[in-house]
C-alpha cells in the first residue's frame, strides 16, 4: 500500500539525483550495494551500541537507495533480471542486518529480552514474507497480497526505534515489533491462501 502511494513523490523528489548519478557513471547496482552496506552498518553499529536515534537516521539516509536504483533504472530503460535479483537479494540482508541490530542490543545493553526475542521474530516472518512471493512467482503463481508489505515494516520500525532513541517509552518499540509480526504472519497466511487458491483453480492434467 505504501509503495503505491508514495511511488510518485519519492521519483520527483529522487530524479534529479538520480539523473547526476548517471552523469557521473555511477551504476543502478553500484546505489543498490551502497544503499546495503549502509543500511547494514548503521544497523549492526548503530544499534547494538544503543544508539537508536542516530542509527536510524544513519540508516534512513541509505534505505532510499532502494527508490533511487529503481528511478535510474528507468532511466536508462534496462529491464535487467540481474538487476531485480540482487536488489531483492540484498533488500533480505537489509531487513535481517535491521531486526538483528535491535536484537543484539535488547539482548544485551538494552535490557529487554521480549523487544530483543519480538524482534528476532519479526526478522523470521518478514524473510518468509518474501520467500513465499518469491516462491510462488518462480512456480507461475501470483502471490502480490498481504497487509504487510516490505515499505510497511521498514517505516514502522524504522520510525519507533528512531524516537525509542529519543525517549519514547521501549514498551511502543515493543509493541509496534508485536503487531509488526502478527501482521507479516497474517500476511504470510493471505500469501499461502492465494497461492493454494490459484493451484486448486488449475486444471489438472489429462492422462
Amino acid at each position: 500500500m505504501l509503495n503505491r502511494h508514495a511511488r510518485g513523490l519519492f521519483t520527483a523528489l529522487f530524479t534529479p539525483l538520480a539523473r547526476w548519478l548517471l552523469r557521473m557513471g555511477v551504476s543502478p547496482d553500484a546505489v543498490t550495494i551502497a544503499g546495503t552496506l549502509g543500511v547494514a552498518a548503521g544497523a549492526l553499529v548503530f544499534y547494538p551500541m544503543g544508539q537508536l536515534f542516530w542509527g536510524t537516521v544513519f540508516i534512513t539516509a541509505f534505505i532510499f537507495s532502494d527508490v533511487l536504483d529503481g528511478i535510474m533504472a528507468r532511466m536508462q530503460d534496462v529491464k535487467s533480471r540481474w538487476g531485480n535479483f540482487l536488489d531483492s537479494t540484498l533488500d533480505r540482508i537489509a531487513d535481517g542486518a535491521l531486526f538483528a541490530g535491535l536484537a543484539v542490543w535488547f539482548f544485551t545493553g538494552g535490557g529487554s529480552t521480549p523487544i530483543a526475542a519480538a524482534a528476532m521474530v519479526c526478522l523470521v516472518l518478514g524473510m518468509v514474507v518474501s520467500y513465499a512471493r518469491a516462491k510462488a512467482e518462480s512456480l507461475g503463481f501470483t502471490a502480490n497480497v498481504g497487509i504487510a508489505e516490505r515499505a510497511e515494516r521498514l517505516v514502522s520500525v524504522l520510525v519507533v526505534t528512531g524516537l525509542t532513541g529519543l525517549g519514547l517509552p521501549p514498551l511502543v518499540l515493543l509493541a509496534t515489533l508485536v503487531l509488526l509480526a502478527l501482521a507479516s504472519l497474517i500476511t504470510v497466511v493471505q500469501r499461502v491462501a492465494s497461492v493454494r487458491r490459484q493451484a486448486l483453480a488449475q486444471p489438472f492434467p489429462a492422462d
